[in-house]
């Protein structure tokens, strides 16, 4: 069983920059392929990135590649999300993922790909 907890939403001015951070419960956290995912208001939960065991591999949506990032810290049990150039399309909520499935696959860009999520973290971009 893994716990995540969001963290780092808030407001910010087009343009600008968040880090969001999603640090997990459990031994086997750097076992474990991580994901976010973001669901705006009146829309499906989309994904926005993904991360493999080790870190070596990682997927981004097309809306966010070149502006997000994606990170991770295994010796503190920790996924990070660096936004730049943050845009108003980017607000919404944004949810942290575990998956089981250590090694990236195309799973990996949709929920059912993984196994575990936090409870997600508001992010708004104002224009």
């Amino acid at each position: 069983q893994v716990q995540l907890v969001e963290s780092g939403g808030g407001l910010v001015q087009t343009g600008g920059s968040l880090r969001l951070s999603c640090a997990a419960s459990g031994r086997t956290f750097s076992s474990y392929a991580m994901g976010w995912f973001r669901q705006a208001p009146g829309k499906e939960r989309e994904f926005v990135a993904a991360i493999s065991w080790s870190g070596s591999s990682t997927y981004y949506a097309d809306s966010v590649n070149g502006r997000f990032t994606i990170s991770r810290d295994n010796a503190k049990n920790t996924v990070y999300l660096q936004m730049n150039s943050l845009k108003p399309e980017d607000r919404a909520v944004y949810y942290c993922a575990a998956s089981t499935r250590s090694t990236l696959g195309s799973d990996h860009r949709r929920n059912y790909g993984y196994d575990y999520w936090g409870q997600g973290t508001q992010v708004t971009v104002s224009s």
